[in-house]
């Protein structure tokens, strides 16, 4: 299966959905959006990362910086926070250089590593994305977390490509339908920076956009 292009959805969403399904469809579906110091934070860590400008060799490491990448077979399009390039026999040729370069994409995150998937997985669908445009196999990419200040490399086993490839699935199939999951709370609404458009604790049944259209007609 392939996907036309006015069908891609943002890779980045893929770490939304695994960390919650309802603030996915709030942010993607809905176009709500809040800021909090975590998303603050997060946006300053990203801004080195994402100048484009920034390109540096050091010995056997090439290193470029937001990187456009895209699958139709996925179906999603987004940036590379980090990409580098290292000299490997398994690698592929890279323009004006010598030599054979195995592509290696580097993701920040504010805090600290997480038990939830959710990171591992966002890394691993850029890795994706890279095999496909590059014809190439990435077998590791690395997480990069601002508390610690420290890389956890990722492996990209087949179990982890194929979590990517079911909760992308799941997501189009959502966005298709235009449908908003409903409210399951938990201990993770209170690290949501959606929490006050969420109301997970009011809200079990109607979208967000349902409930402030409600709330506009009470008050008009």
């Amino acid at each position: 299966m392939s996907f036309a292009e006015d069908d891609y959805l943002q890779l980045s969403g893929l770490q939304h959905f695994a960390f919650c399904r309802r603030q996915w469809a709030l942010i993607h579906i809905e176009n709500q959006w809040a800021e909090d110091v975590r998303t603050t934070e997060g946006e300053l860590m990203h801004a080195r990362a994402h100048d484009s400008s920034l390109r540096e060799r050091r010995g056997n490491v090439i290193t470029v910086r937001s990187v456009s990448i895209s699958s139709p077979t996925l179906g999603v399009t987004g940036k590379c926070d980090v990409l580098e390039f290292h000299a490997h026999p398994k690698g592929i040729p890279l323009p004006e250089t010598d030599g054979t370069w195995l592509p290696y994409p580097v993701e920040y995150k504010r805090g600290r590593p997480k038990e939830n998937p959710a990171d591992r997985l966002q890394l691993c669908a850029q890795a994706m994305c890279l095999e496909e445009m590059l014809c190439c196999d990435i077998p590791e990419g690395a997480l990069y977390y601002g508390e610690p200040r420290r890389r956890e490399p990722v492996p990209f086993a087949d179990e982890l490509r194929r979590m990517v490839r079911e909760n992308l699935a799941e997501m189009h199939e959502l966005y298709r339908r235009g449908h908003t999951p409903k409210v399951k709370p938990s201990k993770s609404c209170g690290a949501c920076s959606l929490k006050s458009l969420c109301l997970p604790g009011l809200m079990k049944t109607r979208s967000a956009s349902g409930y402030l259209a409600a709330a506009l007609e009470e008050s008009g």
